[in-house]
């Protein structure tokens, strides 16, 4: 009897609706919060194929950044234009932004929303990882750019005269702004208010003209996998520079301390993280170079006496290394300040205590061998003459007098 009653029990259970299942009709929404990278790149890709597996009414991409890689902004673009789905973008919550390549990516959208209190803009392309260009090549990466929003602007019907002026002079305009001049298509205060105002529009898809019937149905957010996470974070300059300091740090200490181990598959690993998330930022060179230096002036501290002329020349080499490791014009891709003076007090701090203790253990008088005798008061244990026998420190000695 038993039996029975759970067996109708899990039947009724897998007859009840669940609106948040694939399988019913829902809006699939995902949340791009920082910086436009190829991790984010890949997150987007797999939710629009996922989206469009699960036969979900539309994409909905809430999005707060402050721009990110030209390469990474296309790679994402394309996947949009190509979409079988309408692809929404909501520039929110409030407080929210799409500068630079999330302006692009906003206009690229089939419906481009904004949340009240929100800003759009600033797209104008810099130079990162190589200095300054030169005016030339300054002026072909800016008409590219101006040209290729141009070119989106105008297939999805949005003022193409602003996103050039985007692109050329850096402007920058709110939501209120953005609907009166045809930026985007409408403000939302939240996303129950976007799904009810998008109801019964018509937005082209690479599979056709679809009507969008979104009212009243339910939300499925997609999120980020633990590699996924994993990986955006490493793409945080602040993180890649911590691990690389950790590295260099576990790497000296483990030769400083030759089998220790621990510091060394420590540093080992840190470095190897560190190497990884500088695939996707704007490496300088020298500042890693600088940064080595000071490794081996610490090191050579220990070796050489200079009264600590080479320890106060590791951290200056450190310090300029850690201010030109990034080489970028947006604050989003340097490494900030609040993490660069703790980081260089802390590991100059690490440096010079084991300086200090190596210097000290040099100096310090040997406690065994017979190099530990000298000294030390011992028993004669057979007579000295000229050779004999001594007892010390629980040993018998050889002993010449």
């Amino acid at each position: 009897m038993k039996a029975k009653i759970v067996f109708l029990y899990i039947i009724c259970l897998l007859l009840l609706p669940c609106n948040a299942s694939p399988q019913s009709k829902h809006a699939d929404v995902i949340i791009i919060d920082g910086v436009i990278n190829p991790v984010v790149t890949g997150f987007i890709t797999k939710a629009i194929k996922r989206s469009v597996s699960e036969g979900a009414e539309c994409l909905i991409i809430q999005m707060d950044t402050p721009g990110g890689l030209d390469l990474s902004m296309r790679s994402i673009i394309k996947e949009m234009m190509s979409a079988d789905i309408p692809i929404i973008v909501y520039v929110g919550p409030g407080g929210a932004r799409a500068a630079s390549a999330g302006a692009i990516i906003t206009l690229a959208a089939g419906i481009a929303a904004m949340a009240p209190g929100t800003n759009i803009g600033a797209a104008h392309p810099v130079a990162l990882g190589g200095g300054k260009m030169d005016d030339e090549m300054a002026a072909k990466v800016e008409n590219d750019a101006a040209a290729y929003v141009e070119s989106i602007a105008t297939k999805r019907n949005r003022n193409k005269e602003w996103a050039i002026k985007a692109v050329r002079e850096s402007v920058s305009i709110t939501e209120t702004e953005a609907l009166k001049i045809n930026v985007i298509d409408l403000i939302a205060s939240d996303l129950n208010d976007l799904l009810a105002q998008i109801d019964g529009r018509e937005i082209k898809t690479a599979a056709g003209v679809k009507k969008l019937a979104t009212k009243n149905i339910a939300f499925n957010h997609i999120e980020m996998g633990t590699r996924e996470r994993i990986l955006d974070t490493l793409s945080n300059p602040n993180i890649a520079y911590i691990l690389m300091m950790v590295g260099l740090l576990g790497i000296y200490f483990e030769l400083s301390n030759p089998g220790a181990i621990f510091p060394g598959v420590i540093g080992a690993i840190s470095l190897i993280l560190a190497f990884f998330s500088f695939q996707t930022l704007p490496i300088n060179y020298a500042g890693i170079l600088l940064i080595i230096m000071a490794l081996v002036l610490f090191i050579l501290e220990i070796k050489v006496t200079s009264f600590g002329m080479l320890s106060i020349g590791g951290i200056i080499s450190l310090t300029l290394g850690s201010l030109m490791l990034f080489d970028s014009p947006v604050p989003f891709l340097r490494v900030s300040l609040d993490v660069i003076i703790p980081v260089v007090t802390t590991t100059s701090a690490c440096f010079i205590l084991v300086v200090y203790l190596a210097i000290k253990a040099h100096r310090r008088k040997p406690t065994t061998g017979k190099e530990g005798l000298v000294g030390e008061k011992g028993i004669v244990k057979s007579k000295i003459d000229p050779q004999g026998k001594v007892f010390v420190h629980g040993e018998y000695w050889d002993a010449i007098s």
